[in-house]
């Protein structure tokens, strides 16, 4: 493909980014994305740039291709382990409790995560570090934690 002026000056800028110091990178982020780009670092700001930049002047990805990459990173995402492995031992309305330095506390397995006081938390670490004041495992703390077979 033959490269227009502005295929070149495109190509130009795309090269050269490395080189920008950040206030000129910022400028351009603005100019690409329309707000600042928040506490970013150049490292990470010149791939992200470069796409965009890119994109703009030669078109994005298809329809199709844009579909299908969203399907792949879809498949890539981490799974929670909170829908998969709480939701295969414990049903909904399961309450684990736990006391503490004297004090008992309760938590309820519901659709949304677990639940306790008042609060709705995705996985069960949060609410023990609440209790305990510290780092915790949450399974180990609540004794959920699964037992391999020996």
């Amino acid at each position: 493909m033959k490269e227009t002026p502005s295929n070149d000056a495109t190509a130009f800028l795309i090269r050269n980014l490395p080189n920008l110091p950040k206030m000129r990178l910022v400028e351009l982020w603005k100019d690409n994305f329309g707000k600042e780009p928040g506490r970013i670092r150049p490292e990470l700001m010149l791939p992200i740039l470069a796409y965009r930049i890119q994109e703009r002047a030669y078109g994005g990805l298809s329809p199709n291709a844009n579909a299908k990459s969203q399907i792949i990173a879809t498949s890539l995402r981490p799974q929670s382990r909170f829908r998969d492995e709480a939701r295969q031992r414990f049903k909904s309305g399961t309450k684990l409790v736990r006391e503490w330095k004297g004090k008992t506390h309760e938590v309820t397995l519901n659709d949304e995560g677990y639940h306790y006081l008042g609060k709705t938390y995705k996985s069960l670490s949060p609410i023990a570090c609440e209790i305990a004041g510290t780092r915790w495992s949450g399974p180990a703390f609540f004794g959920t934690k699964k037992v391999k077979a020996s």
